[in-house]
């Protein structure tokens, strides 16, 4: 399911990317001083009835994307409500498409404090995938709290106990022994050999992701160091964009 919805995030993120690049290529390309001569000038520009709508759907998707993240996160509560890992691929593809959104809504004129937002929103888009790429070398719990050396120490412990003991050889220490580990599997029937090979591809990700804990973890508070601070630009730039905004009465529609 998780492959589905990564892949339709995607999808839709490129869609919009693409189509909007179709429809409006000539207006998008012709010289700044030229635009309002285009047929096209009063829907796509920044204040115009598709320019200005694309402008509230990326504030809103952004503004969405993180709020829902950080309730996942942040409140008990809602830790019931699926895996963090599930909330923070949303997360990312909500600010991405929006990220999408607000630069059509830009018409590509970037200037003053509007393209230090832009780009600070760029830059918190990029680390966020950096981000994602760090966050899922950490294990964590089902609730998306970080597992500690001897917690995952525990966890492999145990793994390979009950491998051990369903496919009635010790089959698993530190390392596979392949030949007996397919032998053994071959005995079992087809629920079984479901079962002991999710637990395999478990217990290979926590060996592997154990010698490398402490590094990541440390990588890992580095890289907020650079995405927090440009997320809170971001949100700031916007806040008082969508605020003169509407206090001069450029409203929608």
């Amino acid at each position: 399911m998780k492959y589905f919805l990564n892949t339709l995030y995607v999808i839709i993120v490129s869609a919009t990317l693409i189509f909007f690049g179709w429809f409006g290529y000539t207006f998008y390309n012709m010289d700044l001083t030229e635009r309002f001569y285009h047929p096209m000038y009063q829907l796509l520009k920044p204040s115009g009835m598709i320019g200005h709508g694309l402008g509230y759907l990326g504030t809103f998707l952004i503004i969405a994307g993180i709020s829902i993240y950080m309730l996942r996160k942040r409140f008990r509560y809602f830790h019931r409500w699926g895996s963090l890992h599930n909330w923070l691929n949303f997360h990312i593809f909500l600010c991405a498409w929006g990220s999408v959104t607000v630069l059509y809504h830009t018409s590509f004129k970037l200037g003053g404090i509007i393209a230090i937002g832009f780009w600070s929103l760029a830059v918190v888009v990029l680390s966020g995938i950096v981000g994602r790429f760090l966050y899922l070398r950490i294990p964590k719990t089902i609730e998306g709290r970080e597992l500690t050396i001897r917690e995952v120490e525990n966890e492999l412990m145990m793994l390979q106990q009950q491998i051990n003991a369903e496919t009635g050889k010790a089959i698993i220490n530190q390392t596979f022994d392949y030949k007996q580990l397919r032998k053994a599997i071959n005995q079992l029937s087809a629920s079984e050999k479901r079962k002991i090979r999710k637990k395999l591809i478990k217990f290979r990700f926590l060996s592997s992701r154990i010698k490398r804990l402490d590094q990541m973890k440390r990588i890992f508070r580095y890289w907020h160091v650079i995405h927090l601070p440009f997320a809170l630009i971001m949100l700031i730039i916007m806040a008082i964009h969508v605020g003169v905004v509407i206090y001069f009465g450029y409203l929608w529609l």
